[in-house]
């Protein structure tokens, strides 16, 4: 069932560092660096890559905002992206700027980068985050070293893996104590089992094992963790808000922007979990063009599929399918509410 070719997607120490403020005269105020994995072959299909998603949205935001932005990966030059689809906005509005598809068909090396000033890091991820960051010596020197001039650390989806075992001067780990995101054990499950047999650790676990708070949300809902100056985005639909996150941690104002039928669509979501059930359906029934459906249908499927579903949450899980389901002529829509009533039956 393709109702969520969209949604598939690309995944140690003691106690907290007080944030302080910078005394690096070295460093630009408006500079920012984009991280992404070397790991790459064959569109994820050989070894798994970066997101192409994450890395654009996060270009836009930052773009839109007046910041520079670089692009490094551990082996620098041209890096390979899972599959994605090149017709959403957001892609094809990268792939139509010569400059920052120039900087990505050439990424800097990590090792060229290790001692500039950046005023924020942002780590991109996609599963080969998982391989080739968190061993990169010359991306944690970046990281200590923007963290203890005072910049902003970021990272979203599986890009927290590269914060698991950053050491700082003192020896205590960058994020020992402190509160962070990244994909869940629950994403993780449902959407990147093909590469879990080699991954060293799942990485929520990998983050609670280095000393962090780890917090989640329901499946692909927006989530942004923000503890002083490191913040993290749980998964793909966090990046927007993760990059916006970083912007006024910048101490910047941000730049409005009108929201994406997809952000619309999560953000009805998170609002029919909190209880507006009435309020969610009737914003979809009077402008269900402002939404992507299949998104919301899907959705819905997937949490009714998590495994150890609870009665909560398939229920819940049902109400966003049928709210759904007038606007969206799929057959297997209603087999899958009617799938997910049988397990309801059933659930304790």
């Amino acid at each position: 069932m393709k109702i969520l070719a969209s949604v598939a997607l690309g995944l140690l120490a003691t106690a907290a560092i007080p944030a302080q403020a910078s005394t690096d005269t070295g460093a630009r105020p408006d500079r920012v660096l984009l991280v992404i994995s070397s790991n790459g072959v064959d569109q994820g299909q050989t070894r798994p890559g970066f997101e192409m998603d994450e890395l654009s949205q996060a270009y836009a935001v930052f773009a839109d905002n007046g910041l520079s932005v670089d692009i490094a990966s551990p082996k620098g030059g041209i890096v390979v992206a899972d599959k994605f689809n090149p017709k959403k906005s957001f892609n094809s509005r990268f792939a139509a700027d010569p400059v920052a598809s120039a900087k990505l068909n050439a990424t800097l090396t990590l090792a060229s980068v290790r001692d500039q000033h950046y005023a924020a890091v942002f780590v991109v991820g996609g599963k080969g985050a998982m391989f080739d960051l968190p061993v990169d010596v010359d991306l944690k020197s970046l990281l200590a070293q923007t963290y203890e001039r005072g910049g902003v650390i970021s990272a979203v989806c599986h890009g927290p893996a590269a914060l698991m075992n950053v050491p700082m001067k003192d020896g205590r780990s960058l994020i020992a104590g402190r509160a962070v995101t990244g994909l869940s054990n629950e994403e993780e499950l449902l959407f990147g089992k093909k590469w879990l047999p080699a991954f060293p650790v799942l990485l929520e676990d990998g983050l609670r094992g280095a000393g962090a708070r780890f917090s989640e949300a329901p499946m692909m809902l927006n989530h942004v963790v923000t503890d002083g100056r490191i913040i993290t985005g749980q998964n793909p639909y966090s990046t927007f808000s993760t990059a916006e996150a970083v912007v006024r941690a910048m101490g910047r104002k941000v730049a409005p922007r009108e929201l994406l039928a997809e952000e619309h669509s999560i953000a009805l979501i998170s609002q029919m979990l909190a209880g507006d059930t009435k309020a969610a359906q009737q914003s979809l029934n009077a402008d269900p063009a402002r939404y992507d459906v299949p998104l919301i249908a899907a959705w819905g499927l997937y949490r009714s599929k998590t495994p150890g579903a609870d009665h909560k949450m398939i229920e819940g899980a049902i109400a966003i399918m049928e709210t759904a389901l007038p606007h969206y002529d799929e057959p297997q829509l209603a087999a899958a509410i009617a799938e997910a009533r049988t397990k309801l039956a059933t659930a304790s």
